[in-house]
């Protein structure tokens, strides 16, 4: 078995519905309307970032050169020809603009927005609720997911990318009982990669509207201590892995301790922390785990909790 078909990414979502974008309604941009002559692709960027930037939206300029390129058949607005710059748009571009941008304005993010994103060389198709990919966290692996939205859209992505014989698609909720005999198949695994819900509970009110408002807060939402969907994973991995397998989690900066001494306080388990490493930002946000040898004493339960 090649090392694709043996590694999982337990890409935890909880259950979600696929949103459009289409037909969203408001008012909102009505008195944000450009004046009267404001017509080119630079005025509106400039226009438009100081509407964002009054109302607070983050990356007011970003936002704004995101959604003008994306009117004007581009992927960023640094790729439009020049002459696109400063040519008058038409009406019906006009009239885009301002609706994408009302969008932006009740802080949905741009990635829904614009219903696609590249990311690492991919162009992956997005709706809301589906959990948005950030380059300072995501890898290219191999999907398991309990959410519906997730698993229709990763299929998508999967035959407009051209991955389908290299992706295995399990729809799964690895805390239900017994949900470990549904990954055997596929065991031994090389390994575990996981981005489960992880935000400590009493944070998630504290979460920008980008996200709280639009993605699907089962794939956030970790319990109390951020640990409710982690702990299954951790239960479930020495069913799978091979010995010496590696899990590599996504998690919150307070989790590295917290995850350590729940590790040592599982002995049975026979699992390491090995290392933890930063990301973009400087955050501990990375653990790697991994499967140690069976030696006396460390007794793996074929029916963990």
């Amino acid at each position: 078995m090649g090392l694709w078909s043996r590694t999982l990414l337990a890409l935890l979502s909880g259950p979600g519905r696929r949103g459009g974008i289409r037909g969203w309604a408001s008012s909102s941009w009505l008195p944000h309307l450009p004046p009267a002559g404001l017509v080119s692709a630079t005025e509106l960027v400039s226009h438009w970032t100081a509407v964002f930037e009054e109302r607070g939206i983050p990356e007011a300029r970003e936002s704004s050169e995101y959604i003008i390129a994306h009117v004007l058949g581009a992927k960023t607005f640094q790729s439009l020809r020049p002459a696109l710059w400063t040519q008058p748009l038409n009406p019906r571009q006009l009239r885009c603009i301002q609706e994408l941008s009302s969008r932006r304005l009740q802080r949905m993010p741009v990635q829904y927005i614009l219903g696609e994103w590249d990311f690492r060389g991919l162009n992956l198709k997005m709706a809301p609720p589906v959990f948005i990919p950030r380059p300072e966290t995501e890898s290219q692996v191999i999907a398991v997911d309990k959410g519906e939205a997730a698993i229709r859209l990763t299929h998508e992505n999967a035959r407009r990318l051209q991955l389908q014989d290299r992706i295995r698609i399990v729809p799964l909720d690895v805390t239900l009982e017994g949900s470990w005999a549904h990954l055997l198949p596929w065991a031994p695994m090389d390994l575990i990669v996981s981005n489960p819900p992880y935000v400590f509970h009493w944070d998630m009110e504290q979460l920008p509207p980008e996200i709280c408002s639009y993605e699907d807060p089962g794939a956030l939402d970790g319990g109390e201590e951020g640990m409710d969907v982690i702990a299954h994973i951790l239960a479930l991995a020495p069913q799978l892995l091979k010995n010496s397998g590696s899990i590599f989690l996504e998690v919150e900066p307070r989790h590295p301790d917290l995850i350590g001494s729940w590790l040592q306080s599982q002995p049975h388990l026979c699992l390491d922390l090995v290392t933890v490493r930063r990301d973009f930002c400087g955050r501990p946000r990375f653990l790697h785990i991994q499967k140690s040898e069976p030696q006396r004493g460390c007794l793996v339960d074929p029916r963990p909790a």
